[in-house]
């Protein structure tokens, strides 16, 4: 499963596509959360950018482990 379709599992709606995915969410308070997915090219995306990605979900390293299954 790509993250792509992880961030749909957790209600992330894809938003944009340009250089980089741009994906939102909606929280039942009105926040609006978006992630911004940078495309590497069947390379691994690297560490601090993964993280800063979780941070932008709102997700722990762990949660994320949990939508591999």
């Amino acid at each position: 499963m790509m993250i792509f379709e992880r961030c749909l599992k957790i209600g992330f709606k894809p938003v944009r596509s340009k250089k980089h995915e741009t994906w939102q969410k909606i929280l039942p308070d009105g926040t609006i959360l978006q992630v911004r997915l940078s495309h590497q090219h069947g390379k691994d995306i690297p560490k601090a950018l993964f993280h800063k990605m979780l941070k932008q979900a709102q997700l722990t390293e762990e949660d994320f482990r949990k939508l591999l299954v």
